[in-house]
């Protein structure tokens, strides 16, 4: 006799996937995660495997010589205790803050001031964006050489202009100045960082809708009007994200100031990196180099937070 299955069982059957289907699908969902698998090393490798080793490393109290033996103590929390309470780390925190604030208020300025002319359309438009996004792309090192032999006491650029255009009456050693050190170092970093704050800026302008200038004319708006109450406002999520990013950037600098400074006159330009730096490597002390390289990390990510935050407040 020959059994029939019903309409319900046999449709049932159809939809049952096969062992086969179910198995393919495993593989190709494998084979994506082994795409990625290498990325996923690479970032491991070059980026959470020495931040964990950075913040762990400042756990222990290892000169270079216990750190080379092998003989490295647990001291817990006491070097980043120490380090909240040691003037030294405080006074570099101060000049990072006031180096980082200087070169993001410059940046967005002259950024802006340059956004807003080459939103226009007139000849030789792409040509001078071009020229001008130069600055960010040439390697750190060279920029900081270029403006190393700018601000050079007896032989820079800048003191010939100033000399010949009568501005100063003398040459003017920049770079060796204690009140001057900063503010040349601060130019330097900023001049680097102006084109990438243009281009975005140009981008949020862009986005503006055409039709709320065009009210704002019909209103009899000023061009300064219009700038403060409709550009500004408007533009003040890309701003946001230009200044974070920018801070980020400019908070852990390190090669610019090295080269220009490395940290003097003094400890004009000593920033936190420089810091960390002369801990590490000249004074041999890995422990206390850690520590306030984990500080490096902990400033910017206090910032990322607070502005999330406000962010999600305002969505």
């Amino acid at each position: 006799m020959t059994t029939t299955r019903s309409a319900p069982a046999a449709r049932a059957t159809a939809h049952r996937p096969s062992r086969g289907g179910r198995g393919a699908r495993r593989a190709q969902s494998l084979g994506k995660y082994l795409f990625i698998l290498p990325a996923v090393l690479f970032v491991v490798a070059t980026t959470v495997y020495p931040l964990v080793y950075n913040v762990n490393l400042g756990f222990y109290d290892a000169p270079i010589q216990k750190f080379l033996g092998g003989t490295v103590q647990w001291v817990g929390v006491s070097q980043y205790v120490q380090a909240l309470t040691d003037p030294e780390i405080w006074t570099s925190l101060v000049t990072s803050l006031v180096y980082t604030m200087s070169t993001i208020v410059l940046m967005l300025t002259i950024g802006t001031a340059f956004a807003l002319l080459f939103n226009k359309q007139f000849p030789g438009n792409k040509l001078l964006r071009s020229v001008l996004f130069l600055p960010y792309i040439l390697p750190s090192v060279v920029a900081a050489n270029v403006w190393r032999w700018m601000l050079d006491g007896t032989s820079g650029l800048v003191n010939y202009v100033l000399t010949t255009l009568r501005i100063i009456p003398e040459p003017v050693f920049w770079l060796g100045s204690p009140t001057l050190a900063l503010p040349a170092v601060t130019l330097a970093t900023a001049w680097s960082m102006v084109p990438f704050a243009m281009l975005l800026i140009i981008a949020g302008l862009q986005n503006i809708p055409r039709t709320t200038y065009e009210a704002a004319e019909l209103d009899g708006a000023s061009r300064w009007a219009t700038f403060w109450f409709i550009t500004v406002p408007l533009l003040r999520p890309v701003l946001s994200v230009v200044a974070l990013l920018g801070f980020i950037y400019t908070f852990k600098t390190f090669d610019t100031i090295f080269i220009l400074t490395r940290g003097g006159p003094g400890d004009a330009t000593t920033v936190l990196p420089i810091l960390a730096y002369n801990e590490a490597f000249v004074n041999f002390d890995l422990g206390a180099g850690a520590t306030v390289n984990t500080l490096l990390l902990v400033v910017p990510m206090l910032l990322a937070v607070v502005y999330f935050r406000s962010t999600r407040r305002e969505g």
